[in-house]
């Protein structure tokens, strides 16, 4: 467990470092604080889950653990912070292994739709998808409020958002609304992902 908590946290540092680089080189008219926005909206924990699951880290997780923990390795692989965190560690042991040159091209083509949607992604995610499902021609866009957990003063909002009646988002806030956005960001990934 030690050794894949040190992955995970290289991982981090290196996905940041690459998704920088792309970003600064792709973008020279943008800012600082416009550069910042765009990195984390593509490294989120929510991006890193969807990337994980497109590329089959859960599956193989669950494939490799051994015959009496494999109900448990199921569970873990449904969390999305669980997966967040495959896809960090698999990124540090590649900059350890394969080396830099190879993880950069993994990454980048691995995050490419994120990275490709980060300056829209900079308007409102839920505009943003309403428009890339309009143009993709995938139907309207609903979302459902799922969950509300905790008191009233820290409340909790979990949401999904339906493109075409397809799910292809999940989100959680404070609010409604951030729950909603956290949802509309995960979608637009997904739809990347699909085009």
């Amino acid at each position: 467990m030690r050794s894949y908590e040190r992955l995970e946290f290289l991982g981090d540092s290196v996905l940041g470092l690459i998704v920088t680089l792309d970003l600064f080189h792709r973008h020279p008219d943008r800012a600082e604080g416009e550069l910042t926005r765009m990195r984390q909206r593509v490294v989120s924990r929510e991006v890193c889950s969807v990337v994980a699951e497109t590329s089959g880290l859960p599956d193989a997780m669950v494939a490799a653990a051994p015959q009496s923990c494999r109900s448990e390795a199921v569970a873990m692989a449904g969390t999305p912070s669980v997966r967040a965190a495959l896809a960090e560690s698999v990124i540090g042991a590649g900059w350890i292994g394969p080396g830099a040159e190879a993880t950069t091209a993994a990454v980048l083509g691995s995050f490419a739709s994120a990275i490709d949607a980060a300056p829209s992604r900079m308007r409102d995610g839920k505009s943003a998808l309403q428009e890339e499902a309009a143009r993709l021609r995938r139907g309207g866009v609903r979302y459902e409020i799922t969950g509300e957990e905790g008191p009233p003063q820290d409340r909790v909002f979990t949401a999904r958002v339906l493109v075409g009646g397809d799910e292809l988002g999940r989100g959680s806030g404070r609010s409604k609304q951030a729950a909603e956005q956290e949802a509309a960001d995960q979608a637009l990934v997904a739809l990347g992902a699909q085009a």
